[in-house]
């Protein structure tokens, strides 16, 4: 804390006094609440919607809404919020974000926003990270919304689209973030109407929302489709890879070197840079290139795949690590999320890194898919009108919040004093030695039957330090990528007497570790970590396992000089610092300007990794304009509005752009060139043979050639449309808008993707690569627009009435980067229709069509 915020008292200090008064109004209620009936209380709900029809805002209902929602939380689940708890609710019903330590209940505030909100019957949305926490909370605090006549619904991975839109329908909707975002991209590429299953985006609760907005906001979303590329140049690659030589200024190329052309000593054919992540050839890593595939010069455009994919082949190699980074599964390649240490089965790494993998670790790859429809959860969740989030850790981000998604943090102090003890990081010269007293403390903490957490960040050491215990006969559980399948089970034996739990990044979100009688004598739940994590905030979530909610616990990291963090970040100068004291092998130390150089590291690639997401959200505000454009037309094309105004200037822009394309004003009518004009319109728009008009030569002005044309194109579409009388020619012009827009728009992604790809280059000009990708973008994106008309045009002008115009199926979708079990096709109806006398699916025991189904025609 600054000396200021001790004097003046903090941001968080300020906003928290500022809503004091509001807590003590629904507190203050509280007596009231109790004496009225079920009934009665129940009540309150048509009540308050009342008076919001006549006048009243969601502020003015807050103190009494709240109230209401305390009492029927302690008379359905027999919970009730603590003042902490109001004042957590206040801040997300103002759409910021409410920090809360571990264990505070943050499920159980959302409740007072999320039916504060609901009442105005637009939905609201709360976002979980998975499945398990989306259908355990729908069960559990729906309990309340339902209570006070509210409808719950929840959506899952396996769910079909019935279940879908009758669960958005809900007032209240629990789901996860992932197939939040999917189902507005499936949403924008359905070719019915009635295939929609999305409301629009009203409101928003995110829990865990740094994991969510944050730390998968680097990835965004992307439905894909099968593509033709071949898979052979992987292989090619890989083998030309291993036979590669690294070269040992590793950690000394860095891409500001690259970009002011500074002399780096090359040695090799490649030099690694760890630190960004980058790789860069040498000069002999070149020749070696141009060798292997039989090529003059390998930056010549043409040989763009290839430097793309040994680039990808040295990264897999050099930069990508089985067991941490991925592992190996039946035949198959498996990301380990990097946060939370599961596997993400279906989930594949971008621009082809993931084939470079397979072809690494001689599994059969699998061919590049196609971009159909891609997103950024940055770009996603500002769609909503107001969103807000909670998590026990989010200020270090709070910059990045407040820039990226003009969310502030406010911290929510405690219902009880922590009195967690976190004691200084212990340091050791080698892993062996961290990894000897790590086991050493265990063993000591085990023998007293206190319940120890082990967090480590990757599966290789986790699987180490198993293999030590078992020596020294210490029974423990171990939890990561491979085991993920007991994680339930194995959290909920941790904080029993005795109990040794090994976890890869186990930041146990959203479930608690509850201690066995006993074990609060004991000390309560001791946490070692074997490692700092990049993000202080991983850290920050593995303390907070232990000492919730006034419970005891401590606990300490264990470092060594060898850790990738220090290794990276300056351990040379430590290194010299412990052989100039002669500290005996084994010894601990602890020392303030270590765990200062710590910090500053996982400070410096905290800001790295806002730089990588920032620099991703810039190119994506590009697409995501035209993206807004291309939606919000096929939207108004779906909702079924008389598109004919809209094809009628198609045709004129057509007629417009063809004409100008060979003739100019520049030029005298004699030199006009007719023939490419009727060449370049008429297999578009079946005129009559073009010529000149004497008015039009005399004019020598082509805007009166076209003027006549796009007369003439609008009497011809007014004949064909005699010719379709008694069909629905609207009908036959909105599915054939659908089509083009959606093969258009599709090819146009995949051309932004590679116009991406090869905009780096800009850089040696001193030129902005994102200013650049927006001039060039804007002009493909012009192009694509014209082509859509031109295309469009030229279909209604030759369909004929023999034909069956049909709506056609969506493209074909093999997958999203983010499935949880794996590729699956959204539009096909797994099970039977809700039908309106049915059960709701949202388990409230009410009819379908009385409950969610309730406004559905």
């Amino acid at each position: 804390m600054s000396l200021l915020d001790k004097v003046f008292g903090s941001h968080s200090d300020k906003e928290i006094k500022r809503i004091s008064k509001t807590v003590d109004k629904i507190e203050a209620l509280d007596e009231e609440m109790q004496k009225l009936s079920d009934e009665e209380l129940k009540h309150k709900t048509k009540e308050f919607k009342e008076r919001l029809e006549m006048g009243e805002n969601l502020d003015d209902l807050l103190p009494e809404a709240f109230a209401v929602v305390r009492e029927a939380s302690s008379r359905t689940i027999g919970m009730k919020h603590y003042r902490v708890q109001l004042i957590g609710g206040i801040i997300l019903h103002q759409g910021r974000i409410a920090e809360m330590r571990t264990g505070e209940g943050k499920t159980l505030v959302a409740t007072l926003p999320a039916y504060l909100n609901a009442l105005e019957g637009k939905g609201v949305h709360i976002v979980t990270v998975n499945d398990y926490l989306a259908t355990r909370d729908a069960q559990w605090m729906g309990q309340v919304h339902n209570f006070l006549g509210l409808s719950v619904g929840v959506v899952t991975n396996d769910m079909n689209n019935d279940a879908r839109r009758a669960a958005y329908q809900c007032d209240i909707t629990y789901i996860t973030n992932n197939e939040l975002g999917f189902d507005y991209l499936r949403d924008n590429m359905v070719i019915d109407k009635k295939d929609l299953v999305q409301r629009d985006l009203h409101y928003a609760i995110v829990d865990e929302v740094d994991s969510v907005l944050i730390d998968e906001a680097r990835t965004p979303l992307i439905i894909s489709g099968q593509s033709n590329k071949s898979t052979e140049l992987y292989r090619a690659c890989d083998i030309l890879a291993r036979k590669m030589e690294r070269g040992s200024s590793d950690g000394e190329l860095s891409k500001m070197d690259i970009l002011m052309n500074e002399d780096i000593e090359e040695d090799g054919d490649f030099l690694v840079n760890e630190k960004d992540k980058q790789i860069m050839l040498t000069a002999e890593g070149v020749k070696k290139v141009e060798d292997f595939f039989h090529i003059e010069n390998l930056a010549d455009p043409d040989n763009l795949a290839i430097q793309h994919n040994i680039i990808l082949a040295l990264r897999a190699h050099n930069l990508m690590f089985k067991d941490k980074d991925y592992v190996v599964k039946d035949d198959e390649v498996l990301i380990v999320d990097e946060f939370t240490g599961r596997i993400m089965p279906g989930r594949r790494y971008s621009d082809g890194l993931h084939q470079a993998i397979e072809a690494k670790e001689h599994v059969k790859v699998k061919r590049e898919s196609k971009t159909l429809a891609t997103i950024t959860f940055q770009n996603f969740f500002n769609k909503y009108s107001k969103k807000a989030g909670m998590t026990g850790t989010a200020q270090t981000e709070e910059q990045e919040f407040r820039e990226i998604y003009g969310m502030d943090v406010v911290v929510i102090p405690t219902n009880k004093p922590v009195i967690r003890v976190d004691h200084n990081d212990a340091i050791y010269k080698t892993k062996r030695e961290k990894m000897n007293a790590v086991v050493n403390d265990i063993i000591e903490s085990h023998k007293k039957g206190q319940p120890v957490l082990v967090g480590t960040i990757t599966i290789e050491t986790s699987e180490e330090l198993s293999r030590m215990l078992k020596k020294r006969n210490i029974k423990h559980s171990v939890l990561n990528a491979k085991f993920h399948e007991k994680e339930a089970e194995i959290v909920s034996h941790a904080g029993e007497i005795g109990a040794v739990t090994i976890a890869t990044n186990m930041a146990g979100r959203g479930t608690d570790i509850v201690l066995e009688e006993g074990v609060a004598e004991l000390g309560g739940l001791k946490i070692i970590g074997t490692e700092r994590h990049e993000s202080r905030r991983i850290d920050n979530q593995l303390r907070g396992r232990a000492g919730r909610q006034g419970d005891p616990g401590e606990s300490k990291f264990y470092l060594s000089l060898e850790d990738d963090l220090m290794r990276l970040f300056g351990s040379e100068r430590m290194i010299a610092v412990y052989n100039a004291l002669g500290i005996p092998e084994g010894e601990e130390i602890q020392h303030k300007s270590i765990s200062r150089t710590i910090e500053k590291a996982q400070k410096k690639i905290e800001n790295n990794n806002f730089g990588i997401r920032k620099n991703l959200l810039d190119y994506d505000r590009v697409n995501n304009d035209q993206r807004e454009v291309i939606y919000k037309e096929r939207r108004r094309v779906l909702d079924g509005d008389n598109m004919k105004q809209s094809v009628l200037k198609m045709m004129k822009d057509t007629v417009e752009n063809r004409v100008r394309q060979v003739i100019s004003n520049e030029l005298s009518p004699d030199e006009w060139d007719m023939a490419a004009l009727n060449a370049e319109l008429l297999p578009i728009i079946p005129l009559q043979k073009i010529e000149l008009t004497e008015e039009e030569r005399k004019s020598k002005k082509v805007e009166k050639l076209i003027e006549r044309l796009q007369q003439e194109a609008v009497d011809l579409y007014e004949q064909k449309e005699k010719e379709f009388e008694g069909f629905d020619l609207r009908e036959i012009e909105r599915i054939i808008l659908l089509k083009v827009i959606d093969r258009k728009w599709m090819d146009h992604i995949d051309d932004m993707d590679q116009l991406r790809e090869g905009i780096g280059m800009q850089a040696y000009g001193q030129r902005d690569p994102v200013v650049e990708y927006r001039l060039v973008g804007f002009d493909m994106f012009n192009d694509m627009i014209k082509s859509i008309e031109e295309e469009t045009a030229g279909a209604l002008f030759h369909v004929q009435i023999e034909q069956k115009i049909e709506r056609e199926e969506a493209p074909k979708i093999t997958g999203t980067n983010k499935d949880i079990d794996g590729p699956r096709t959204p539009y096909v109806r797994k099970g039977a229709k809700v039908g309106r006398n049915d059960p709701c699916p949202c388990g409230s025991g009410k009819k379908y069509k009385n409950c969610c189904g309730k406004n559905k025609k």
